[in-house]
Order: structure tokens, then sequence, then C-alpha cells
């Protein structure tokens, strides 16, 4: 490591502002016509942009709403998800995976992660399931695709719904046993999507869509979105405001097309981590039927908080995803759990620590991110 990088230098987690510099003109010009156009609610960018998402995904349905937490309720409500019901999900996940279950009076039902990939340990599903299961709802967390297909050989045994909690996936691919290659959102029932600015898709804001192949549940849903409205001031359901904002739609449909660039730069500087960071590091297991996109680079460490420490003190940005698990959360502890009852998710949020992974980031940058962390791990 030359004396340049080995010198202090600031390494953000996430820099949104080199995404945005090479695109600032489209989107400035984009945001000019939406306001000269003035449909700020259910603009054509909404229908554009659920039409590329349809391709992308190829998928044959997609509804535009308001968040990825959003794109969840909906779903399930889509599919009469709600009191006395159970839904089987992971405990290591973003609060809105299980706050959504819990928001529609379902009950979540915790299953145990993979230690390596940090899915839902497919193995310990059907255990779980009861007279009251409803669906399954896998998380792809961190980019990867959870074991779909041992997954969907489940739910098509006990005939329940799979929601996808995709909302750091769009874009990651899943390969089937007979070599048949799907992405993320046309793995299940139904697929949910976040657009939270920090994701590889990111709007401006709050966004989030829903994909599809089922044509009744669609429409259903598009109802939804609307108050439940199947024509105006006619209220077939009993729905809410889940639209996605045209802005945010117009913003996003600019951005989807740098989208598979952005995976290309975030794999490659995955990559350079896998190579140069020393191979005591235990670095992200990936399945290779099951690519990772990176939404992040997550490191899984014993010293994971004196690592934290570390990196902080040399301008390394990082952060710990997720550092309780749901099921300790103290909003469920109706449901029962204890520490102690998931220990692979347990043992993650007391480990895991992710570091920058970011398309943007400098060869400078990761050589100095590569050279502290393991200076760490030798000292």
């Amino acid at each position: 490591m030359n004396q340049k990088t080995a010198s202090q230098i600031n390494v953000p987690l996430l820099d949104l502002n080199r995404q945005y510099d090479p695109i600032k003109n489209d989107i400035t010009n984009k945001l000019l016509t939406m306001f000269d156009d003035k449909r700020f609610i259910n603009g054509p960018e909404v229908t554009e942009l659920e039409e590329k998402i349809c391709q992308y995904t190829n998928t044959n349905y997609a509804v535009g709403v308001s968040s990825g937490s959003d794109a969840l309720i909906i779903s399930m409500m889509g599919l009469d998800i709600g009191q006395n019901d159970e839904v089987i999900t992971s405990p290591f996940s973003f609060f809105a995976t299980v706050g959504c279950i819990a928001r529609l009076g379902a009950k979540p039902v915790f299953c145990d992660i993979d230690p390596n990939t940090f899915n839902i340990d497919s193995k310990q599903i059907e255990s779980k399931i009861t007279s009251k299961t409803k669906a399954i709802m896998p998380v792809h967390l961190f980019g990867q695709c959870a074991d779909m297909e041992a997954i969907q050989a489940i739910a098509k045994k006990h005939n329940l719904a799979i929601i996808e909690d995709a909302a750091q996936a769009l874009g990651a691919n899943y390969q089937f046993a007979d070599k048949a290659l799907k992405k993320a959102g046309n793995l299940g029932t139904i697929g949910c999507f976040s657009f939270f600015p920090s994701k590889n898709l990111g709007a401006c804001g709050d966004a989030g869509i829903v994909t599809t192949n089922d044509k009744d549940l669609y429409e259903k849903i598009k109802c939804l979105r609307m108050h439940g409205e199947t024509q105006r001031y006619h209220h077939k359901y009993i729905g809410g405001n889940f639209r996605l904002d045209t802005i945010q739609a117009g913003i996003l449909t600019i951005k989807l097309n740098y989208l598979d660039e952005q995976h290309n730069g975030r794999q490659s500087n995955a990559n350079y981590y896998n190579t140069h960071l020393a191979e005591t590091i235990q670095k992200p297991i990936i399945n290779s039927n099951s690519p990772s996109i990176y939404n992040q680079y997550t490191l899984k460490t014993a010293k994971r908080d004196a690592l934290k420490d570390y990196l902080t003190k040399h301008t390394i940005g990082n952060n710990i995803y997720y550092p309780i698990p749901l099921h300790l959360q103290e909003c469920f502890t109706y449901l029962g759990y204890q520490e102690g009852d998931f220990p692979e998710a347990e043992k993650a949020a007391n480990q895991v620590l992710s570091i920058p992974i970011f398309t943007e980031l400098t060869k400078e940058e990761l050589e100095y991110t590569c050279y502290h962390i393991n200076q760490f791990f030798k000292g």
C-alpha cells in the first residue's frame, strides 16, 4: 500500500452525490417537464415506471406505491391477510418486514436464518406451519435471493402465498435446478420493492412498487392503493392512500436505465474486497445460484464492535444492519419469544458490520478500506 493511501482519507458508507452528478441534467429536465405538466398524482410517469419494472423483472404486472413498507402492507391486504392469520418470516431484517404483518392484525411467526447468507433457513420453515398460516415472507437480505426453490416447494405443498420482501434486491437473479433463471419479484405470489434513497435504485424520497403475475391480485392492489375505489367515489374495498408520487416515478424511470451499471460496479467492488481482504475475515458467502447485487457488503466477526470503532476512527463509513433481531424488539414481546430462540439471528445481530460498497468508490478508497480492515485483524 502506498503512502498516499495509508494517510487518512474519508470513505463514506454511501455518497449519493457521486451517483447523482452524471444524471443531474436528465433529472432536472424531467422535473421541469413534470412541473409544467402538473399531473402530480397518477401522472404518465407512474405508468411508465410500472411498465419498465415489469420488463426488468419479467413479471406481468406492477403497481407503484408510496414506500417499500406500504408495498408489504398492500400486498397482504390484497391477499386478505389479517386478524388471526400467521405469516412466517425472518427475525433478521428491517423492522417493516414484521411491523407490516402486525399492523394488519396478523401474527408474525419467526424462523431462524442461514448463518452464511443471513436469509431465512428454508429447512426450518415447514415446522412453523399451522392451520393459521397464510403466507411465507422470505427476505432477500443484502441483495441475495433466499432459497426460493425450496420455499416454492413448501408453499405449493401447503397452499401458501409467497410474499417476497425484495426491498434490497431489485435486479437480483435466482437460478433453479432446471437452469431456469428468474429475477427477484418474479419468484413468488407477489414481490415488494423499496426505492428508499439508499437502495441500489433509490428515489428522492419514499417510494416502492409491487410485482405479480396474478391479474386478479393486480387489479385488487391497484384498487387498494386508491382507497379501494373501482371508480370515483365507488369503494369496493377499504384501501388507503398508497399512491406513488409522479415526481418520484419520473426520477426512478431515469435511474432505472443505469441500474445494471450500478450492480456491475458494486459487484466489481465486492470482488476487490474478496481478493484483498485477508482470508481469515468472514466475507459475504454467496450461493452460486443466487449472485448478490450487494445492497450491502457485510462482514461477520466476533470483534464487530471493536472493528466498528476502529473503522470510524479511521473515517471509513460503516453500519450495523441489524443490531437487535426482531423477536427481541420491545414492541413484539407479546409474541412470547425470548433470547436464545433464534440463535443464528442473534449471533448475526452481534457480529455483522457493513462497509462501503457503492459503485463510485475509487481504487484509493478501496485500498484504504482493505488496508485498515486487514491491519485491525493483524493487530
